[in-house]
Order: structure tokens, then C-alpha cells, then sequence
């Protein structure tokens, strides 16, 4: 799936750096773990070769944004050092804006971590908590100019699918977006260099995720799209008791509705099945009378 990054078509988009992203398609973000335990893929790509290797294929597949995440947020994971973090991603970072302009975010709680990614050629940092997890975060992301994707998220990955609880899953995480934008605003970052995730599998049963994803049209928060990251989650096997593997039909089904609810940038695993799924489905709606 090709993004005209220079569309002059009117609709939503998004500045990274000193570009624009244009959200008059569904854009694909491929997910890249270079760690050895994320739930689905821990282990594959921790050698920088292989992991440029895959993010180059998921290019070729209609990628334009790779996600490059260091430390994996499964539910029960623990968080590991900067440094760490830090050798695991910056390599494959370097190497990757070395061979292609492909957008590259880097997914990171840390304002170290994402300070030196961005250094090393990352445009987004992709956070998980929000800036909960670091005071520093807001201003490295507003220095360098980058684009953000601020999450909701209950809790920390070790605990957060313990007993997750809310009175109002869609008014709890719509309330936790607005106020976690405005404090990034009032931090310097600009509103349109800011994306937003429900957080689907972030400290949530299966009901809240269901319900989240059912009224994914009604969150709206200061005007900014939204961004899907559905992919091979474990609400997909509570349905059907698939493994993480097995999880492509659930993973596309997730991305069609969303993509009904007007959601256009998508975070998944399977890059080529998501780009066909979306370009033929986009291709059907347009004949709709």
C-alpha cells in the first residue's frame, strides 16, 4: 500500500518532523521486536541483520512506518535497563534510515531511549504510558520535533492484566487521552504531531476490549486520529482459544472494524495480509451506492 507523503487531497494528517503524513488511506505500521520475549515474535529478530532484513520485507509489503520495539510490554513483563534497551534498537535504527526512508518509530517508555533513537534516525516515538513512565519524555519528543503516539494503558505491563476494573471503559479512556494530550501540549509538543491509542490488551478484559473496539468511531479526542493496535492480541484467543500464531483471521477481522469506525493507521505483525485486506475492501466501499 503506497502513501503519497505530498497528498494535496483534503483529510487528516499527521507531521513528523518535517513531513506530512497523509490519513486519507489506511497507513501500516509493521511491528518489529528486537527482544527475546515479546508474546508473540520474542526471539526472531534480535540479530540487527535479520531485523533490518524483516523490516525491509514489511517495506516491500506496504509498510511505511516500522516500529522498532527493544523491550517487550506483554502482559507480566518486566522493564529492563536504558542500556539494554538501548543496544537492543539503535543498531537496527541506524541501519534501517541507512537503506531506506521508510518512516521508523521507535517504541519506548523511556525519554533516553527515545532521545537517542531519534538521533539515530527514528521520526516517532510510539509511548506506551503516556509520559507516565517518564517526566522527560514530552520534552525530548517537542525538542526534536517528532511524532507521538500517546497511549492509554491501565497500570504497568507486569500487573496491568491482574484484575483489571473501570466504572466506564469508553469514558475512562477517552477522559485519560484528552488529559494526557493537553498535558503534552501544554509540554510544547504540537497537536498535529500527536496520534492516539485506545490501547487495546493494555490493562483490559475481554469485555472492555470488545467495547472499545465497538465504539472506536466515538473517541475523538481534540480532533487527532486514532491508531489500532490489535494484532495477534489475547482478546483473539479468549474468543476462539487460538494461539498467538493463529491469530491472522482475528487480527484482520479487528482491522476491518476498525477501519468501518474510521480508524487509518494500523500496528500489526502481518504486513502484506493487512495491506491486501485493506486495499481490497477500500476498492469495494468505493463502488457503494
Amino acid at each position: 500500500m503506497t502513501v503519497d507523503r505530498v497528498s494535496s487531497e483534503i483529510g487528516q494528517k499527521w507531521l513528523i518532523k518535517d513531513q506530512e503524513l497523509h490519513l486519507d488511506i489506511p497507513v501500516i505500521m509493521g511491528i518489529l521486536n528486537v527482544t527475546p520475549d515479546s508474546f508473540s515474535d520474542g526471539g526472531q529478530f534480535i540479530d540487527p541483520s535479520k531485523a533490518v532484513s524483516r523490516a525491509l520485507e514489511m517495506v516491500d509489503q506496504g509498510a511505511t512506518i516500522i516500529d522498532v520495539g527493544g523491550e517487550s510490554t506483554r502482559p507480566g513483563s518486566l522493564p529492563i535497563s536504558v542500556k539494554v534497551e538501548v543496544s537492543r534498537t539503535i543498531p537496527v535504527i541506524k541501519a534501517l534510515a541507512a537503506k531506506s526512508d521508510v518512516f521508523i518509530s521507535i517504541d519506548t517508555q523511556k525519554a533516553a531511549v527515545a532521545q537517542a533513537a531519534i538521533k539515530a534516525g527514528a521520526h516517532i516515538v510510539n509511548d506506551i504510558s503516556a509520559g507516565q513512565s517518564d517526566s522527560e519524555m514530552f520534552t525530548i519528543v517537542s525538542g526534536s520535533r517528532a511524532g507521538y503516539i500517546l497511549m492509554h494503558m491501565q497500570g504497568k505491563p507486569e500487573t496491568m492484566q491482574v484484575a483489571p476494573v473501570y466504572n466506564s471503559v469508553l469514558d475512562e479512556v477517552a477522559g485519560f487521552l484528552v488529559e494526557k494530550l493537553d498535558s503534552a501540549l501544554l509540554a510544547g509538543i504540537d497537536l498535529e504531531r500527536i496520534i492516539v491509542d485506545p490501547g487495546i490488551g493494555f490493562g483490559k478484559s475481554l469485555d472492555d476490549n470488545l467495547k472499545l473496539m465497538a465504539n472506536l468511531h466515538r473517541f475523538n479526542p481534540r480532533g487527532r486520529p486514532l491508531l489500532l493496535g490489535a494484532s495477534r492480541k489475547s482478546f483473539i484467543g479468549m474468543i476462539d482459544n487460538s494461539a498467538a500464531d493463529q491469530r491472522l483471521g482475528g487480527s484482520l477481522a479487528a482491522v476491518i472494524s476498525a477501519f468501518l469506525r474510521g480508524v487509518r493507521i494500523f500496528r500489526v505483525h502481518d504486513v502484506a495480509e493487512t495491506s491486501q485486506v485493506l486495499d481490497i475492501f477500500s476498492a469495494i466501499q468505493k463502488h457503494s451506492d
